[in-house]
């Protein structure tokens, strides 16, 4: 099998939804290191048991985490193939602007001394 490398439009956008609250980033940090069962998960938030199972939803649909039913459970874990993928965006758009600083940074610098033969003037 091929892993995807480059994510599609609607798999940023998800991606990027999934990450915009504090309650899913904590829930993928948490499911890095261990799978959790959605329950004791909700345990550890001020929010119904449902509130926090839209929130899986949401990361599920997003590909960051993955969920399996064992038994009567539903357990979750962090995918870590799809967080590859999205740090290698994030890594392309640091590129992208390192690259503009960079020009901007040369172009600022090629000004300087125009800018202080011009002083006297």
């Amino acid at each position: 099998m091929v892993a995807q490398s480059e994510l599609s439009e609607t798999e940023i956008d998800r991606v990027f939804h999934a990450l915009a609250t504090a309650t899913r980033r904590d829930i993928l940090r948490r499911t890095i290191t261990e799978e959790q069962s959605v329950s004791t998960l909700a345990g550890d938030y001020e929010m119904s048991f449902a509130a926090v199972q839209k929130h899986v939803a949401v990361l599920e649909a997003a590909g960051l985490i993955i969920k399996r039913a064992e038994g009567r459970e539903r357990l979750v874990r962090a995918n870590p193939e799809m967080i590859a993928r999205a740090r290698a965006l994030l890594a392309r758009y640091e590129e992208l602007w390192r690259a503009r600083i960079s020009r901007l940074d040369d172009l600022l610098a090629s000004d300087a001394p125009n800018a202080e033969s011009n002083e006297g003037v």
